[in-house]
């Protein structure tokens, strides 16, 4: 049976494609678009759906719209509750207006698509699904954290034999999603967007404000929590969007909302694994993007090992609700088989992209030596490979690599995409090499949803991807799965001694990630770039026609 799944009421909007149980395609449509994030999330943009994406995975598939069996909407207006105290009515009478009639748009936007195909999945239960069902384990514990979905924040459950127990759920408006969205707006970021930068600022400081948020921030015993309301200018004065300097005081209400957080979500586990006695966690919303969080859930939580689904934001919610109906018709659902779900092409394909672009290329024997030579050197490698990443993780498809020795290459590559000193940039390690420089966190973290501690005899060797806390969000590499890039990790080793490659999403600030050659070449030609990989093909800047 074949299932499209559509993500689109708030934010990041997404489709998936699952045939016969299995993922075949997903990818979000800012990629297509080039928007980042799709749209904002703002209620009039409710309407707004992921028609490219949604055409591109049909085509994947090689399926028309009258082939599906189903379609999955990840929002269910039926369960909005007028009156839920925080929210602005009018807005919602639009949102829940606009989802009512997503069936009718969709058929406009996918020409062929039958309405009545399409079914409304809770936005809750389309999250646990994308990890629940995803995930490599029969049976799983799982817990959903984001800003809101219809009228919760919050989802506890237990998946056994691809089947959802709900234990708990949190009604708006307390909402940890929200609670750290206003701290990153307070604090000058966009909201529904830069959380991660507040994750980062929290290590330059000191959680002082620990006992009183702990008043105002914390879980009730049943399942849930509650977020009072917070005067955040009571903790640090507001930073306005724009400013490129943070206080202090900045740094340590970033450090004290992240440090309530992580001992709420412990709080949470804690009780789910005393409902469930499951040995697995299972995790997806966008509060399971917090990598630092989850490090702490893993090091103190009583569960043995933590699954994160890598497109675990919203645009997870369009895998999760098509995963959802195809168990709901009885189908077995295969687990995820990675992150690269999205577009890719064939060599031949990008050689054209290439002499339409009128580049000079090299296409050398062995592309993984070349390329470690390149890093060995100091440049900036712009790597462009198979098909592209489903989530905000650059994961060795679409990636920035660098030589991690050369402290000042966490400078060089935040100036590249223009993003703030202050965030820290990440490795990439094989898998089998990981447990002899970093400790902490899991041995294998093929999605870069965990921190590490770098071990302190190698922190003066790789000093570009140490944070200031003295940690680093890894990428593990399996030889298995991308053979051509623990190629390159090898080859780079046996130039340098050092086993770890810097790897960064290929992108700059504002824009989403890379997804097609002409995206690849645009931003090659408007960056401080110094090659760029193409498949098998390699671009030298001084290579380029004309220059």
């Amino acid at each position: 049976m074949r299932f499209l799944g559509i993500n689109a009421i708030f934010h990041d909007p997404a489709a998936a494609l699952v045939i016969d149980g299995e993922i075949v395609a997903a990818a979000e449509e800012e990629r297509f678009s080039r928007r980042k994030h799709g749209k904002r999330p703002v209620p009039f943009s409710a309407w707004e759906l992921p028609e490219q994406a949604a055409a591109w995975c049909l085509r994947q598939g090689g399926l028309r719209p009258d082939d599906l069996d189903g379609v999955a909407y990840s929002y269910d207006p039926a369960l909005v509750r007028p009156g839920l105290a925080g929210l602005d009515e009018r807005w919602e009478d639009l949102r829940t207006t606009y989802a009512r009639r997503a069936p009718a748009f969709l058929a406009t936007a996918v020409p062929g698509l039958d309405p009545d195909q399409v079914r409304f999945v809770p936005h809750h239960i389309a999250h646990a699904a994308s990890a629940g069902l995803a995930a490599p384990y029969r049976e799983s514990a799982v817990l959903v954290c984001d800003g809101r979905g219809e009228a919760v924040s919050h989802l506890a459950g237990h998946y056994r034999d691809g089947e959802l127990t709900v234990l708990a759920s949190q009604e708006l408006p307390h909402s940890l999603g929200l609670m750290y969205e206003e701290v990153t707006e307070h604090l000058g970021f966009l909201r529904s967007s830069d959380e991660y930068k507040v994750m980062a600022l929290a290590a330059y400081g000191v959680p002082r404000h620990l006992p009183e948020l702990r008043e105002l921030i914390y879980a009730t015993g049943d399942g849930g929590f509650r977020v009072e309301p917070i005067d955040w200018a009571a903790y640090a004065k507001r930073r306005e969007g724009g400013e490129g300097v943070w206080a202090p005081e900045h740094a340590d209400l970033a450090a004290s909302v992240q440090a309530r957080l992580e001992e709420v979500l412990l709080d949470l586990a804690r009780w789910l694994h005393d409902r469930t006695s499951a040995r697995y966690l299972t995790m997806a919303g966008g509060v399971a993007l917090n990598c630092v969080a989850n490090t702490r859930l893993l090091a103190e939580g009583p569960f043995a090992d933590i699954w994160i689904q890598p497109a675990a934001g919203d645009s997870g919610t369009a895998l999760g609700g098509a995963l959802h109906l195809a168990r709901a018709h009885g189908e077995n659902v295969a687990p995820m088989p990675g992150a690269d779900l999205g577009r890719g092409w064939r060599d031949e394909e990008l050689a054209a992209w290439l002499d339409v672009a009128r580049v000079a290329y090299d296409r050398p024997d062995d592309l993984a030596g070349a390329v470690a030579a390149e890093l060995a050197a100091d440049r900036i490698v712009a790597w462009f490979q198979g098909r592209s990443e489903y989530g905000p993780r650059a994961l060795g498809r679409r990636s920035l690599l660098a030589h991690p020795g050369r402290a000042g290459n966490t400078e060089r590559l935040n100036a590249v995409k223009g993003r703030e000193q202050f965030r820290p940039i990440a490795p990439m390690v094989l898998a089998e090499r990981a447990a002899e420089i970093f400790s902490r966190g899991p041995v294998s973290s093929p999605y870069m949803l965990f921190v590490h501690d770098v071990r302190p005899e190698w922190r003066d060797r790789i000093p570009a991807v140490v944070h200031v806390d003295g940690t680093a969000r890894i990428q593990t590499v399996e030889r298995s799965r991308d053979p051509l890039l623990a190629r390159m990790l090898e080859e780079f080793e046996v130039r340098t001694g050092l086993p770890v490659v810097v790897n960064t999403s290929l992108n700059t600030a504002g824009r989403p990630m890379v997804d097609d050659p002409r995206d690849a070449l645009e931003c090659f030609g408007s960056a401080p770039v110094d090659v760029l990989v193409l498949g098998s093909f390699l671009v030298r800047r001084r290579a380029v026609v004309g220059t």
